[in-house]
C-alpha cells in the first residue's frame, strides 16, 4: 500500500468533516474546561463520533458474533459456527479506526489516547485473555464505548521498570485474592467503569523481582478503590489522566484474567503485547499532528509577510516545511506498514513496535517545535494552535515507554540477531 484508496480518502474526508463541526469549535473547552463541572466531556464526544458513523452498532453485531463463534467452539463445533457467522468486513473498514485516529490527533490528541487506551488496552485485554464468561461481562461495553476502560500498569516507582519495580500486590485469601497498592498516569483512571489492573502476587517466598504478574478486572465503586481526580498536566488534556489507589480491594477468582496456575511469564507476556499494540498506534497519532502542523505552517508561511514579501520566499523557512513534509511522508509510510500487517494477519515484534514509536513520536515533537519556530512569537500563543500541539506531541515522547526505553529495546534486539533482516 502505498498510498490511500478511494474509500479511505471517503472516510477520512467524513471523519474530517465531523472533526470539524464537533470537535474544533470545542477545543477550548476540552483544553481548559473542567470534565467534571459543566465542561466539555471527551466521552460524550467519542460517543457522537461512534453513534454518527455506526460504530456502536458495529461492535456491538460483531462482539455479539464473536460469542456466538467462541460459544460454538466451546460446544466442539467450530467449523459449523464459523461458516454461520462469518463477518464480512467492507472494503477501508479495517483501517476506519486509524483514519479516525489520525483526525482526531489533527486537532486533540488527547481524544484519541482516551479512546485508544479504552479499546486497545483495557477491551483489548478483556478480549485476549479473558474467558468467555469475562468477556461477555466487561467486552461488549467497552467495545461499543458504553462503557470506558482504564489500563493500569503504571506506579510511581515503576515506570520504565514496570515489572520490576512494582509493588502494588495481591495476597491469596480463601478462593479470593486482596489487592494493595496505588497506579499512577492511568489514562482514563479518574472516569473509567472497567479497570484492568495488573499486580504482583505476594507469596512470601519467591523473590520480589521474579514475582508472578496478574492481571484483574476491577469495576469502579468497589470497596478499598479509589479514583483520583484528574491531574494537571502539561498537555494531552482532554485525555483525563488519575491516580488509583487499592486499599485491601477483595477480588473474586471470575476476576482474574488468566488462570490462577498461569506462569510467572504469562503477565507479562500480556503486558508486552499490549505495549506493541500502544507503541504501534503512535504513528497514526503522530501523522495527525505532523500533518496539522504542517498544514498549519504552510498557510502561515503564505499569509505572513516580512520585509515586504511571505516568509514563504525565505529559504530558512522553506527548510522547515521541506523537513515537515518528510517527516509526514516517513510518518505515513510507518501507517500504511502497521495497516499492511494487520490485513496479513501479522503482528509486529516488540522491538519494530519501539522502533516506530521511537522514530514518530520523535517525528511528531520536532515538527511542532519547529512550527512554534516557524510562528515566532504568535507560535508561543495559545490563540495559535500550533503551541497546543507542540505540548501534547512532548507526551509522545514519554508515554507508551519513554524513548530512552524504546532505543533499548530496539538495540537489545539488533545484539540477539546475527545480522539485518
Amino acid at each position: 500500500m502505498i498510498e490511500w484508496n478511494d474509500t479511505e480518502r471517503a472516510v477520512s474526508a467524513a471523519v474530517r468533516e465531523f472533526v470539524d463541526r464537533e470537535i474544533r469549535p470545542h477545543r477550548d473547552a476540552l483544553e481548559h474546561g473542567d470534565h467534571q463541572a459543566g465542561g466539555v466531556n471527551p466521552y460524550d464526544i467519542l460517543r457522537k463520533l461512534y453513534g454518527t458513523f455506526g460504530l456502536d452498532v458495529m461492535a456491538r453485531e460483531s462482539f455479539k458474533k464473536r460469542i456466538e463463534r467462541e460459544r460454538a467452539a466451546a460446544t466442539g463445533t467450530p467449523a459449523q459456527a464459523a461458516a454461520e457467522t462469518r463477518e464480512t468486513v467492507p472494503e477501508g473498514a479495517d483501517s476506519f479506526l486509524t483514519l479516525a485516529l489520525i483526525e482526531l490527533c489533527r486537532v486533540s490528541p488527547g481524544l484519541t489516547t482516551a479512546l485508544g487506551v479504552s479499546l486497545g488496552l483495557a477491551a483489548g485485554t478483556i478480549m485476549s485473555r479473558g474467558t468467555l464468561e469475562q468477556k461477555e461481562r466487561w467486552g461488549g461495553d467497552l467495545l461499543s464505548l458504553d462503557k470506558i476502560g482504564s489500563w493500569a500498569i503504571t506506579e510511581p516507582d515503576a515506570g520504565s521498570d514496570a515489572f520490576g519495580g512494582m509493588r502494588t500486590t495481591v495476597r491469596r485469601d480463601g478462593e479470593g485474592y486482596v489487592l494493595s497498592g496505588q497506579k499512577t498516569f492511568i489514562t482514563n483512571g479518574p472516569f473509567a467503569d472497567t479497570i484492568v489492573v495488573y499486580a504482583k502476587l505476594d507469596d512470601g517466598a519467591t523473590a520480589w523481582r521474579d514475582r508472578r504478574i496478574m492481571t484483574f478486572v476491577l469495576d469502579s465503586g468497589m470497596p478499598g478503590l479509589t479514583q483520583s481526580p484528574p491531574l494537571r498536566k502539561m498537555g494531552i488534556h482532554a485525555s483525563p489522566t488519575g491516580q488509583l489507589f487499592f486499599d485491601d480491594v477483595r477480588l473474586t477468582p471470575d476476576r482474574l484474567l488468566g488462570s490462577a496456575d498461569d506462569t510467572a511469564e504469562a503477565g507479562r507476556g500480556s503486558a508486552r503485547s499490549n505495549f506493541t499494540t500502544e507503541r504501534i498506534g503512535m504513528a497514526a497519532m503522530a501523522l495527525g499532528v505532523i500533518s496539522e502542523c504542517l498544514d498549519l505552517s504552510v498557510a502561515y508561511a503564505k499569509e505572513r509577510t516580512l520585509w515586504d514579501k511571505p516568509i514563504g520566499d525565505l529559504q530558512l523557512i522553506q527548510l522547515k516545511l521541506a523537513n515537515m513534509e518528510v517527516a509526514r511522508m516517513n510518518v505515513q509510510n510507518l501507517v500504511f506498514r502497521a495497516i499492511e500487517m494487520g490485513r496479513a494477519g501479522k503482528k509486529p515484534s516488540l522491538a519494530e513496535a519501539s522502533a516506530v514509536k521511537y522514530y514518530a513520536s520523535q517525528a511528531a515533537f520536532d515538527v511542532a517545535m519547529e512550527a512554534v519556530q516557524l510562528f515566532g512569537g504568535n507560535g508561543y500563543m495559545a490563540e495559535y494552535r500550533v503551541e497546543q500541539l507542540a505540548r501534547d506531541a512532548k507526551s509522545f515522547l514519554i508515554y507508551a515507554g519513554s524513548n530512552e526505553v524504546q532505543i533499548t529495546h530496539i538495540a537489545k534486539d539488533l545484539l540477539r540477531r546475527e545480522g539485518s533482516r
